[in-house]
């Protein structure tokens, strides 16, 4: 996958200050953007809390940028996350994408009370955070709902 893919490793358990979050903020500084798993994995079945990565990127740019939060469903279904990691046809995807996070007030908050890098970080992936997982629960309720209204009866 790699650079063909737009894909840039950060490394689990290397901290926020690492080559590919750099890499991250030098893009959102040159307007182009970032999408990111911030919980730090992928197909994951239980809730996670996000990594302070996310807060670095949003505390870091020159530009505050657009934080859309999308919800993808049914990946699992697609490629389940347990042996043999067969890829699944004809399964439904979707992807839920939610308002734009207002982080406006949070950096000007961190700002006022004259926080230090990780307090802001943690704020920032703490308001991101409780965004994303009402995002999740939209989601989960829409897809119910639209599996419901699109099963076909035989």
């Amino acid at each position: 996958m790699g650079s063909n893919g737009r894909c840039v490793p950060v490394l689990r358990g290397l901290g926020v200050y690492q080559q590919g979050v750099d890499f991250c903020i030098d893009k959102l500084n040159e307007g182009q953007w970032v999408s990111i798993f911030p919980e730090g994995k992928i197909n994951i079945e239980q809730t996670r809390r996000l990594k302070w990565g996310v807060g670095r990127l949003i505390a870091e740019c020159n530009t505050l940028p657009d934080v859309i939060p999308i919800w993808v469903l049914g990946m699992n279904d697609v490629l389940p996350n347990k042996r043999p990691y067969i890829p699944q046809i004809r399964q439904t995807v979707a992807a839920y994408v939610g308002d734009p996070i207002q982080l406006k007030e949070v950096l000007t908050r961190a700002k006022d009370e004259a926080l230090d890098p990780m307090a802001t970080r943690k704020l920032i992936t703490d308001c991101i955070e409780s965004e994303f997982w009402k995002v999740k629960e939209q989601a989960i309720s829409q897809h119910k709902q639209w599996l419901q209204c699109n099963r076909t009866v035989t």
